[in-house]
């Protein structure tokens, strides 16, 4: 069945939904007509107040001006995670956006910094990464350098809610079109199964050519009409509950996320300028609601200022993400736990995929083959990473993470490991989400030591290398000086 898409439907608001509906609106053809229907009655689930750095291209795509955004979000600005007792108890490292030191011509950084240690050098990889000079000092401000060793890579923390609101107010203005209500009906066209319009409680029907689901968990369109599966990776990543609770904001805004491991999951601190974001994502195998709500409420680290909020999940993701002429947008297309602040760039992507493979003139099967190829793909990696964080620890303390470091891990990770275990050499897959730095920061953190280094890096003399490392350094610090706090960024730049 092809028609030519001349009107999209997205079911379900939050980030997912106006989010879709500001790229759509803002890209395609101006005259695609875009409805969104979504219910007040019907509560979001903001899984993801923390960002990464890619969320700058889309605000930049949309002419989203960065001040009056940070203001309407209470955003504060995000240089890196900090991981706290994941490979031991009162252990912590940094994944920053950045890269340490500078780019080398066939040999990353790294070998040359693993040969200096050999010689005696004490610093660490992350003493040479400016993001992590910024976030340990609490500085943050707009490097205006032309030379990449000077980049620093940023992201943002905001409040969802805050941020549905806004793009709602962007899309409206555009001439998206909102409908309130709850669906109760979908009709699909008997032969070919491709919805042809959803019955709101009142009787309205609203017809479409392409339905966009960002109906959360339940996946009204894409599962519970055209049953598209599941696939669950709860055996790699078991964690599937998360208790959230807001709490007071502290009197210095940390430019960082804190990700702090517990007996059966991990506790996030997301800083925004009006308060904190804490949850604790656990296993419910072995942990029980009550006492993950404990936990979290035992370690934060300002008062609560909320009542805890309960949410299930499934780890994994929808094995069609586009199914005859629904795509599953946010919670609806599969669910990895915010542990590297992926969610919103989930949604980010699909639907800029959507974008690069949208049915202007109908439905082709074989746009919908690759747009399914492409997430499966996307999916994959950010789980590997994912599993990476849990897998590699020397915790003995609790039965979870023996079981985290025991359990089989995909080949696909195994071989990443190994590589760089013997031989120091990270290789990104194509299109990985996540840069050689990235994987990096994290394999050494979580306690991989790299057996060897490449042998480029011995094309330099002893002095010369040392005297290297001791000019980027240098280098690296220098801009610390000039730097203001991260708060007096905030009052700066927004105006507050």
């Amino acid at each position: 069945m092809k028609k030519a898409t001349k009107k999209v439907v997205i079911v379900g608001g939050g980030t997912a939904g106006w989010l879709s509906a500001s790229l759509l609106k803002r890209l395609i053809d101006s005259s695609i007509e875009i409805e969104l229907v979504e219910s007040d009655a019907i509560g979001t689930i903001g899984v993801g107040e923390a960002t990464i750095p890619p969320i700058r291209l889309l605000n930049n795509v949309l002419g989203i001006n960065e001040a009056e955004f940070l203001k309407e979000t209470k955003a504060t600005m995000k240089l890196a995670i900090k991981f706290e007792n994941w490979r031991v108890k009162g252990e912590g490292y940094f994944h920053t956006f950045g890269a340490a030191g500078k780019s080398m011509a066939f040999c990353p950084f790294h070998h040359f910094w693993k040969r200096a240690k050999s010689l005696g050098l004490k610093e660490s990889l992350w003493d040479y990464d400016l993001n992590y000079l910024c976030a340990k000092e609490g500085k943050f401000a707009h490097i205006n350098s032309k030379d990449p060793i000077l980049e620093l890579a940023y992201a943002y923390h905001f409040d969802a809610s805050l941020y549905a609101n806004y793009l709602r107010k962007f899309c409206e203005k555009l001439g998206v079109v909102r409908t309130e209500g709850k669906i109760n009906q979908v009709v699909q066209h008997q032969q070919s199964g491709f919805i042809e319009k959803v019955v709101l409680e009142n009787g309205q029907a609203i017809e479409g050519d392409l339905f966009i689901d960002c109906s959360g968990f339940k996946g009204l369109l894409i599962q519970e009409t055209l049953g598209a599966g599941y696939d669950d990776w709860s055996h790699w990543l078991p964690c599937d509950r998360a208790v959230a609770v807001p709490s007071e904001r502290l009197d210095e805004t940390l430019p960082y996320t804190r990700s702090i491991a517990h007996d059966a999951g991990w506790q996030w601190r997301i800083p925004l300028q009006h308060r904190n974001g804490n949850g604790h994502v656990y296993c419910s195998s072995h942990c029980s609601d009550d006492q993950a709500m404990d936990t979290l409420m035992n370690n934060l680290d300002s008062a609560p200022i909320g009542d805890p909020k309960l949410i299930r999940f499934k780890t994994g993701r929808r094995r069609k993400q586009w199914s005859k002429n629904v795509v599953a947008v946010g919670l609806s297309s599969g669910f990895l736990e915010p542990l590297e602040s992926t969610s919103i760039h989930l949604i980010q992507s699909a639907v800029v995929r959507l974008v690069h493979l949208f049915p202007h003139v109908g439905i082709e099967q074989t746009n919908v083959d690759e747009y399914n190829k492409q997430s499966e793909i996307e999916y994959d990696q950010i789980r590997d990473f994912l599993i990476l964080h849990y897998h590699l620890n020397e915790r003995n303390d609790t039965q979870f993470w023996r079981n985290m470091r025991e359990m089989e891990i995909p080949q696909s990770l195994s071989h990443k490991m190994e590589l760089f275990r013997k031989t120091g050499k990270i290789f990104r897959e194509q299109n990985d989400l996540f840069l050689e730095s990235s994987w990096l920061q994290v394999m050494l953190g979580q306690g991989i030591e790299p057996e060897d280094y490449h042998p480029i890096a011995n094309n330099m003399s002893e002095e010369n290398l040392l005297k290297m490392m001791q000019n980027i350094s240098q280098i690296k610090n220098e801009p610390l000086k000039q730097l203001s706090s991260h708060d007096e960024f905030l009052t700066r730049f927004c105006g507050l």
